[in-house]
């Protein structure tokens, strides 16, 4: 292992993690983004088919434009244009490298992958939430027809498929996959479809579910996962149904042990906001500092690529300033 020093390492190659890494380009900073997974990995484990909320305009990084078929991207789209951002600035990034360590030695950051050993004086997390799915906690969670991650429908043609959860991602999966042939049945914890389900989505959902093409239990648990059953918890007692799949959407976390590794303190509630200055965006541990979704602890739909561009510019303004003080002092 060899080591390399940098000004700033952004940890995350999400679109906030690469707008970082823009901004600490054009102030000359030396720097480098490492990511555990691929580009944009959050972006790219969405569904194939999945049409953003946002605008294209709202997704645009670094002043450069956003081109889209229709105003709201697909998923597809927003994979190409970040990937050209990256190669059109010359990004330097380190993908499939997650960091396993960080110590600070001699006033720098260790930040040590199974590759190598890097030092640097200020690291920024932009981890995102989407690598860590809640669970089910039921029996038969581990069987290999279950998954938390949902991506084309066409393998789920001709099959019985039970779906949990709500809200979009729950909502796109029941409706792609009966659209494709499947037999689908919907487990929905709450008494309705989610309030964020977007607008053009919900009518379709609704007619499906009202006319009997899509059964959907609410008020509703899983209660056992079986080779080719399912038993499920209604209001009306237990229920078993013939399964072949299980797409479970029950939605992500931020892996906040990782900051807590770090030192940086959460805030002792059920949200556990991370600590930080929000004109800074810097935390508890002077130097290392926290861009996008992160930032809002467990409470992962306050912040969105739309609402948390400008953390890049903050955060790569103050330590830009921190720099130019410690050469002139």
């Amino acid at each position: 292992m060899h080591s390399q020093s940098y000004d700033i390492i952004i940890i995350g190659a999400g679109p906030i993690g690469l707008a970082c890494g823009l901004h600490a380009k054009a102030n000359g900073l030396r720097y480098l983004i490492i990511e555990r997974g691929c580009l944009v990995n959050s972006l790219f484990n969405y569904p194939v088919n999945m049409t953003f909320f946002s605008t294209a305009e709202r997704l645009e990084i670094g002043g450069i434009p956003f081109m889209s078929n229709s105003p709201k991207p697909t998923r597809n789209e927003a994979l190409e244009y970040y990937r050209k951002v990256a190669i059109s600035a010359g990004l330097n990034i380190h993908l499939f490298e997650g960091v396993d360590t960080i110590r600070k030695m001699d006033g720098l950051f260790a930040l040590t992958t199974a590759k190598r050993t890097y030092q640097t004086k200020n690291i920024i997390v932009s981890t995102g939430f989407y690598g860590t799915p809640y669970l089910l906690h039921v029996k038969g969670e581990e069987l290999p027809k279950v998954t938390h991650y949902y991506d084309d429908p066409h393998y789920y043609s001709f099959q019985k498929v039970v779906v949990v959860g709500a809200n979009n991602s729950a909502v796109d999966a029941a409706l792609e996959t009966f659209h494709k042939g499947a037999t689908v049945t919907m487990v929905i914890r709450d008494k309705e479809i989610g309030e964020r389900v977007k607008y053009w989505i919900r009518p379709d959902i609704l007619n499906r579910i009202n006319e009997g093409s899509i059964k959907a239990y609410f008020n509703a648990t899983v209660a056992e996962i079986r080779d080719h059953e399912v038993d499920i918890n209604t209001p009306d007692g237990l229920i078993t149904v013939d399964n072949d799949k299980v797409i479970a959407m029950t939605g992500y976390k931020p892996d906040l042990s990782f900051l807590e590794n770090m030192g940086i303190e959460l805030a002792d509630d059920e949200v556990c906001k991370p600590n930080y200055d929000e004109a800074t965006h810097e935390t508890n541990i002077k130097g290392i500092y926290l861009a996008g979704v992160i930032c809002g602890g467990m409470n992962t739909h306050s912040l969105f690529i739309e609402n948390s561009r400008d953390h890049a510019a903050k955060i790569v303004a103050h330590i830009s300033e921190q720099i130019k003080s410690t050469v002139t002092a």
